[in-house]
């Protein structure tokens, strides 16, 4: 994208159907820049072979996603249960993961609240972030703390807003922990071009979709297909310092017409396109 501030980039859940080689092959064929590694689409017994794979195509691996990202509950991850024992899983993936992939971050969030307990989570996530951040920074990477959309609260996150998530990461106060900033989790917070533009320097991930009212917990459309202000979005973004990958995160499971049904292809290509066009304002 001639004009894009961004590097263009795909995580892989937006081609679900594809294998973890699929999605290199197919990614570097259709000139995408960046990769966010999804952790579940690794075979262990093989992770060597398939990051390798990732940098003999010669694309930046943004950021990662931990198939354990959470200190509590998680309905995409409900095990392990116990708090300590997900600790370990989230500190066994940055210490497996991160050789491949120097300068990369992991994406975490708070998870549930037991029994509506916000204060503790809050408190705890804090904590735990805290005692990670100096292995992160030993290991060359950083991690970066995601807000979910409410539809997502007391199910997979505590926090939901901009202004939270940098309550916490400003109560870690290290320099290897960030925000991850998905424009379909923020975009309904009120006066979240100035959020973005508050949160600064602090933005480490860049995820884009677009909404629509969600026939299910992951109905996501590429962007430009519907209502976020991604033109208001992506320049407070841009405003804000930020100069690193711009990945596209879709879901489309339990929906009528899901994108994954569709040539995966043409929903990169039109992922691309529709980036360009909000950019431009067009």
């Amino acid at each position: 994208m001639s004009d894009f501030p961004f590097r263009f980039g795909m995580n892989e859940f937006t081609t679900q159907p594809w294998t973890f080689e699929e999605d290199v092959t197919r990614y570097r064929e259709l000139g995408v820049e960046a990769i966010e590694v999804c952790e579940a689409k690794l075979d262990p017994s093989r992770i060597k072979d398939q990051m390798r794979l990732v940098e003999e195509s010669g694309m930046e691996i943004s950021a990662v996603q931990p198939s354990v990202r959470t200190f509590f509950g998680s309905r995409m991850a409900p095990e392990p249960a116990e708090t300590q024992a997900r600790v370990l899983r989230l500190e066994n993936s940055i210490r497996t993961l991160a050789p491949y992939a120097p300068g990369t971050l992991f994406v975490t969030n708070t998870g549930a609240p037991p029994n509506g307990n916000v204060h503790r989570v809050m408190d705890e996530t804090i904590q735990h972030l805290r005692a990670l951040c100096p292995l992160a920074e030993d290991l060359g990477v950083s991690l970066s703390l995601e807000p979910l959309n409410p539809t997502s609260v007391n199910v997979e996150s505590t926090i939901w807003t901009i202004d939270q998530a940098m309550d916490i990461i400003d109560g870690v106060g290290h320099s290897a922990m960030g925000l991850c900033l998905d424009y379909w989790n923020i975009w309904q917070q009120d006066n979240v071009c100035a959020a973005i533009r508050r949160a600064g320097s602090k933005i480490n991930v860049l995820q884009v979709s677009d909404w629509r009212t969600p026939y299910s917990t992951t109905d996501r459309l590429i962007p430009g297909d519907g209502c976020i202000p991604l033109h208001d979005m992506l320049s407070a973004t841009f405003e804000a310092g930020f100069r690193g990958a711009c990945t596209v995160e879709i879901f489309s499971s339990d929906v009528p017409d899901s994108l994954y049904d569709r040539d995966l292809k043409d929903v990169i290509r039109a992922s691309r396109a529709g980036l360009e066009k909000a950019w431009t304002g067009r």
